[in-house]
């Protein structure tokens, strides 16, 4: 039995050797049972081992492990609140990285069925779908926007992806063709704290890239605002976070080493990077330098920041400063959604501490919206992940907010899906507090 979380190990990918890995630590996890709350794989875990008498993990076989690593979804709450964590503890314990481990060696060692083979390479082409789909914005949207539609129910039977599910639309411009057209034209947003004082690389993501540039168009400006100049690097793709939630290890280190040479590069040029995604922040901060690793991913690592991390530095750090007149609309209460993978990176909640400053009464809604990722879009995890989600949905509910937002755009469209509220992102907060009027696509 090896503890490691390191793909390079020599026993990483050994199933013999993982599978008596995850009988140390499901018995570890059942003498504590802290995470009985957060998802349906530790209840599951629990209740397996409570079938025998002397509750030994060791009793569980292959397919009851294996049940236990196809219900997480990676949210990563159980490591924040875990009190036995690498470097904490000497049981050495990363439950997330396990179970990306256990999907890992499954997807290499085990032969997967067609429709799965099928979905992974829906989810994890989302360049692909998104150059596709947003050239035909008009006719994909039209497609796409009836859940439970005859074309929806096909489409689950191609791709795999929840017939019930509701999908962000395609944009008709793409986030870096509004930024190239801008530069061309020489715009630039008011400067109104006197000269710039930061210069970042934006990291737009494939949801703001294809799907809701809006978010992307008020992070330039509320940037720009501030003092930061933003540049866009050529020949950025998805993070890749898609394959790796699949076990797809290659496919996910190979789009990752692209854009770390592009973001590297930047980096060396004076650049911090910013990400409006949180699952995609994760993935440049943590998931490259664990899976790829070497100079380009520890700089870019070093140097990546969350939008709402990196405004709050600004604010924080001798030598630089934030513009903090409000003379747009400000909502006098505000609901904020603080997304899993955000609260992972342990930056504290940076969004709802720049909502403040506006004058709104914020309330943090922290309860995982279980999309994480591409989990909650599979058909085969819908209702599941609806069961999940429903503690967040009664906890925006009872939040007197006028207004909710979200950092994530996954969890927001679950938020949209389950409550009717349509959150919009905390940049997109700043900009209309600021007065700056949104972009029509």
């Amino acid at each position: 039995m090896t503890t490691t979380y390191d793909p390079f190990h020599p026993t990483y990918f050994d199933q013999n050797d993982l599978r008596d890995e995850l009988t140390r630590v499901f018995d570890l996890c059942h003498g504590c049972r802290l995470c009985f709350k957060f998802c349906t794989a530790f209840p599951s875990l629990f209740e397996m081992i409570d079938r025998f008498d002397d509750q030994d993990s060791a009793r569980l076989t292959p397919a009851q492990q294996d049940r236990v690593v196809d219900e997480c979804f990676n949210c990563k709450l159980c490591y924040v609140n875990c009190p036995y964590i690498p470097g904490q503890s000497e049981w050495n314990i990363d439950f997330p990285r396990m179970m990306l481990r256990a999907k890992q060696v499954r997807f290499r060692d085990q032969p997967r069925k067609v429709s799965v083979r099928l979905t992974d390479q829906a989810m994890g082409r989302t360049d692909l779908a998104g150059k596709v789909n947003s050239a035909a914005a008009g006719l994909v949207n039209k497609a796409i926007g009836t859940p439970g539609s005859r074309t929806r129910r096909l489409m689950q039977a191609v791709t795999g992806i929840a017939a019930q599910r509701v999908l962000p639309p395609y944009a008709r411009t793409r986030f870096s063709t509004w930024f190239k057209r801008r530069k061309a034209d020489g715009s630039r947003g008011q400067n109104r704290v006197g000269s710039d004082q930061a210069k970042v690389a934006l990291f737009p993501t494939c949801m703001v890239e294809y799907q809701n540039p809006a978010i992307g168009q008020d992070l330039v400006k509320v940037f720009e605002r501030n003092g930061v100049d933003c540049s866009l690097p050529e020949g950025q793709r998805c993070c890749g976070a898609p394959w790796l939630h699949s076990g797809d290890v290659d496919n996910f280190v190979r789009q990752g080493r692209k854009n770390l040479a592009v973001l590297a590069a930047a980096v060396r040029e004076g650049r911090d990077i910013v990400v409006p995604q949180p699952t995609c922040s994760y993935v440049l901060k943590k998931d490259y330098v664990d899976y790829i690793g070497g100079p380009n991913a520890e700089a870019v690592a070093e140097n990546t920041y969350d939008t709402s991390e990196y405004l709050w530095k600004l604010r924080k750090d001798p030598g630089t400063t934030m513009d903090e007149t409000f003379e747009g609309d400000v909502p006098e209460a505000t609901t904020y959604h603080a997304p899993c993978h955000l609260r992972a990176q342990n930056i504290g909640y940076r969004s709802r501490d720049l909502m403040k400053l506006t004058g709104t009464k914020v309330t943090v809604v922290a309860e995982c919206s279980a999309i994480d990722g591409t989990w909650g879009l599979r058909a085969a995890n819908y209702e599941a992940s609806r069961q999940v989600a429903q503690k967040m949905v009664r906890a925006i509910q009872a939040a007197p907010g006028d207004e909710v937002t979200g950092d994530c755009n996954l969890a927001n469209g679950g938020i949209r899906e389950e409550t009717g509220h349509e959150p919009t992102h905390p940049m997109q907060f700043l900009a209309r507090a600021y007065g700056i009027p949104a972009e029509r696509d």
